[in-house]
């Protein structure tokens, strides 16, 4: 295979394994409601929440604080593309306007991402991709993050940004 299209090949395997939202992406995913779980957070993602706020504040940026209502539909969100195999954005709309109503959101904004293993590894993929790193450092006051792995152990991730 010539360079080039190896090159080309890899462009686009890299730039299918994650994405960007700020609108409306509604497909087959399960609806949002006012009855929300929590999950115990994992270690990966506190670390991936660090890691923002550290580049948030090499940014000038302040830092964002946790939520449990934004991780509440992370991680609904996140456990759904592990059980259908695919990264989406399936839904968004019902997840900002829960949190606009429940949790007082102005604005929302979330970042997805796949097959990702290490916190650094999906931070940096966040960080060098324009859109991405616009949520990251948008005007935001909270965050909050889920990290599912599917029956294959590949992790799922839902970061989900809210202005209150």
């Amino acid at each position: 295979m010539k360079k080039p299209t190896l090159w080309l090949m890899a462009l686009t395997i890299l730039f299918s394994t994650f994405s960007c939202s700020t609108e409306n992406n509604d497909h087959e995913a399960p609806s949002v409601n006012s009855e929300y779980v929590v999950p115990e957070t994992k270690v990966i993602e506190t670390v991936i929440l660090e890691l923002l706020n550290e580049y948030r504040i090499n940014e000038g940026l302040g830092t964002l604080e946790s939520l449990d209502l934004i991780k509440s539909q992370a991680f609904v969100h996140s456990g759904y593309m592990a059980e259908v195999s695919n990264i989406s954005h399936d839904n968004f709309s019902e997840r900002s306007a829960f949190l606009r109503q429940y949790a007082g959101a102005s604005r929302v904004s979330e970042n997805v991402a796949y097959g990702y293993s290490s916190p650094a590894s999906v931070v940096n993929a966040w960080v060098n991709s324009e859109s991405h790193r616009g949520a990251i450092v948008g005007d935001y006051t909270h965050f909050d993050i889920s990290a599912e792995q599917d029956e294959n152990g590949y992790w799922y991730f839902t970061n989900i940004f809210v202005k209150k």
